[in-house]
């Protein structure tokens, strides 16, 4: 029996990923093929790897005792793949990120820079959106992903993805009074400076009442029912309810996260993570 790398990965990305269709958009491939990788896994195998459970699928017995060492091989077959192909680029890069970047999505991006290209040096800073561009224009870094407005996209951007934005409170704190009590990010915040000439357009009072560094603080804070936030949509949670001011707001803009490499001439190192940066932005965290 032999086991083939493709439709080891297949079999683990379904189960990860909660499908066929979600795996075939994960692996970049049609849901036919990820069918036929997992029909030929079971025929070689000898056995049913995977159960139907109503929409969704689960491993079956021998699934599930194929998963850890499926993940073995992958992994060992990817580090050697990474190793091989290994470029001669050489060279320091300093990359600085927000934290909607998803930090744990983009220190995977670089770890897989870095194995392709061994002998260069990373280096990884989180930041406020508000900050990175200064960042970028006096050298400080090489390359950042940040949020924007639409007006404040440069020419040499790419844009990695749109995020749509909510008033947002806790389903049992409606704080429906003034001053409003606001959840930011802290001084930097991007998404204050959107929320306080909303409410003071309307004459609406404010005040900050908790200020995190993260995605997941500001979620604790509005969860808890401490006060509104500004939110993107791929934070909001289910104990969460869009805010009713009793006034009508400006709508929220759509802000957008972009790419930026340092202007002029881009050093062969920057150039190659700008690019890293922007191919694995549809990837899934």
């Amino acid at each position: 029996m032999q086991l083939d790398t493709e439709s080891l990965r297949t079999f683990l990305a379904v189960l990860d990923h909660g499908g066929m269709t979600a795996a075939a958009r994960e692996l970049q491939t049609s849901q036919s093929a990820v069918s036929w990788k997992i029909k030929r896994l079971e025929d070689r195998v000898g056995r049913q790897l995977l159960l139907r459970d109503g929409r969704s699928l689960r491993p079956s017995f021998e699934g599930r005792n194929l998963i850890e060492d499926a993940r073995t091989i992958v992994a060992t077959h990817d580090r050697a793949a990474f190793r091989l192909q290994g470029s001669d680029l050489t060279g320091s890069v300093r990359f600085g990120a927000d934290e909607e970047v998803a930090t744990s999505h983009m220190a995977r991006v670089l770890g897989k820079f870095k194995r392709l290209h061994p002998n260069t040096a990373v280096e990884f800073v989180i930041d406020a959106s508000r900050r990175l561009p200064a960042r970028l224009d006096r050298g400080e870094i090489d390359v950042a992903a940040f949020q924007v407005k639409a007006d404040e996209i440069l020419p040499g951007d790419e844009v990695l993805w749109t995020e749509e934005l909510r008033w947002m409170t806790s389903l049992g704190a409606p704080h429906a009074g003034t001053p409003v009590p606001l959840i930011t990010f802290g001084e930097a915040c991007f998404y204050r400076s959107l929320a306080e000439p909303a409410l003071d357009a309307v004459g609406m009072s404010h005040r900050v009442v908790f200020s995190g560094r993260s995605s997941l603080a500001v979620r604790a804070a509005v969860d808890a029912g401490l006060g509104v936030a500004v939110m993107s949509t791929r934070y909001i949670s289910d104990d969460m309810v869009e805010w009713e001011p009793g006034l009508e707001l400006d709508p929220l803009p759509d802000v957008y996260q972009v790419a930026r490499a340092t202007a002029g001439s881009l050093d062969p190192v920057v150039e190659a993570l700008f690019n890293a940066v922007v191919s694995t932005s549809g990837e899934d965290d």
